[in-house]
Parts: C-alpha cells; sequence; structure tokens
C-alpha cells in the first residue's frame, strides 16, 4: 500500500493523486504537469466521496441479499475515453488507461492481494 501521495504519483500512467475527506472535503493532492482548477478539484473530491458512500451502501445490500461478502468496501475503479478514477479508501488517481498496471494500482490503493 502506497504510503504517501507522492508514491501514487510515481505509479505507471497516474497524472493526478488526490486525498479526500469523507465529507467530501479535498485534504490535498499532487500532479505531474496537470494542473485543475480549484473548483474542479473540490468537485473532484465531492464526487469521490459520494461514490464511496454509494458504493458501501451497495455493498451492505448486496452482502445481505447474495450472500456474497462485500464487506469492507475497500476501492473501487472508474473508466471512461482514455482514463480511469481508482479510488481506495479515501485517496484516489486519475491514469491514463493504456498506461496503468491495474494490479499495481490496486495494491498501492488497497493493499496487496489475499
Amino acid at each position: 500500500m502506497a504510503k504517501s501521495l507522492d508514491e501514487l504519483l510515481k505509479l505507471k500512467g497516474v497524472i493526478i493523486a488526490g486525498e479526500f475527506s469523507s465529507d467530501g472535503k479535498l485534504i490535498e493532492y499532487r500532479a505531474h504537469t496537470t494542473h485543475l482548477p480549484q473548483d474542479v478539484l473540490d468537485l473532484t473530491a465531492q464526487f469521490a466521496a459520494a461514490v464511496t458512500q454509494l458504493f458501501s451502501a451497495l455493498a451492505a445490500s448486496h452482502t445481505k441479499i447474495s450472500g456474497f461478502n462485500w464487506l469492507p468496501q475497500k476501492g473501487w475503479m472508474y473508466s471512461g475515453g482514455d482514463m480511469t478514477v481508482a479510488v481506495g479508501g479515501h485517496r484516489g488517481v486519475f491514469v491514463k488507461t493504456v498506461e496503468a498496471d491495474f494490479n499495481q494500482l490496486f495494491e498501492a490503493l488497497v493493499g496487496p492481494r489475499r
């Protein structure tokens, strides 16, 4: 598991790494050369927190009805166009999809596979 945003930023294809609070506030971020306006950064933190909360609620419900254990939530990813957002806990990255090593991303964001 990556210890810092700087470590996440060193992963293949990652262009932005950030940390957000449970209530959707941006705590900090790092970027290579891509700099987003503050309002976009703030909206991204709100989005990541909201999706994380949604998946936690869905995981609890699905665990009850399916018999599969989806709890606790560890992380999620969304890919569209040329980019993927990957989130683990309260940290996330924007990564160029074609350059990403998704096993490496998963381990850096949520810990080693068991």
